[in-house]
């Protein structure tokens, strides 16, 4: 996978698509709000009242989509301290890929690269 991963990256700029940051709820560990809060010069009530909310599964979320941290330009205000799971993404890089299978096949409906690293995956164990 991680081949795979670096061959299709090596062609892909994500920038043209930006899809998880416009439809993903991406999520926020402490450690991704700390970076953050530093980045940006505010403090942590201010941050999370308006950036954040907790989703159903009680995870730290922001508060709308597309991601308030992404420009016009489709880039990120905040990319040197972007959360883990931005950092991540598509996550087709994992160590222990088959544990994820349900998150790729998300994954692969929003992003090209994922999509394009599964199908040549496919491809590669029909051989």
């Amino acid at each position: 996978m991680q081949e795979l991963h670096d061959e299709e990256f090596s062609n892909t700029d994500c920038l043209e698509c930006v899809n998880w940051c416009k439809i993903i709820d991406s999520l926020f560990s402490d450690k991704d709000v700390e970076g953050i809060l530093k980045f940006l010069k505010i403090n942590p009530r201010q941050f999370e009242e308006q950036y954040l909310r907790t989703d159903k599964d009680g995870d730290l979320i922001l508060q709308q989509t597309p991601c308030t941290f992404l420009g016009a330009d489709n880039y990120c205000a905040i990319y040197e301290v972007r959360a883990k799971a931005c950092r991540e993404y598509p996550h087709t890089d994992r160590k222990k890929f088959q544990q994820i299978s349900n998150l790729t096949l998300k994954n692969i409906a929003i992003c090209p690269a994922a999509y394009n690293i599964v199908e040549k995956m496919k491809s590669k164990i029909s051989l």
